[in-house]
């Protein structure tokens, strides 16, 4: 099981960041290997069921993510199925006039993708990409 976390201030309403990120499709536009997501529904607690696309070292792995825990405007936590087995949590902690956006993944990787040799890979190239992710959200939303 691979886990990477990370979190980043951003200056916005906890309101805001969280509204944002209740957007499955937002996160394609901020995540550098998820080519595609598509809301498949808004489930009965608000949360969201959506498909998506994530690239990795380019071999496209299609899933899905439910949110299963739905607690606005504080967290999400999506299970996701499919190509990529595990959890995503995203967190909105209020900090001074802004915000702290957490990310916090644990997953598995389909067998051909990872093995040993290649954890080490894998793990550095998933930081990078969180990393990425959460300044390409502040960057969205400090706008």
């Amino acid at each position: 099981m691979l886990r990477v976390e990370d979190d980043i201030y951003v200056d916005v309403d906890r309101e805001t960041a969280f509204e944002y990120m209740d957007v499955p499709e937002h996160q394609a536009e901020i995540s550098p290997s998820l080519s595609a997501v598509e809301t498949v529904e808004t489930l009965p607690t608000g949360g969201k069921r959506a498909t998506y696309t994530y690239r990795m070292g380019g071999v496209p792995l299609d899933g899905e993510v439910k949110a299963v825990a739905y607690d606005p405007p504080e967290r999400i936590v999506f299970e996701m199925t499919g190509g990529i087995d595990g959890t995503i949590e995203w967190t909105f902690s209020p900090e001074g006039d802004g915000v702290r956006v957490g990310y916090a993944a644990e997953y598995d990787l389909p067998i051909p993708v990872l093995d040993r040799l290649a954890a080490p890979f894998v793990r550095k190239y998933n930081e990078r990409e969180l990393a990425t992710t959460l300044r390409n959200l502040k960057t969205r939303l400090e706008v």
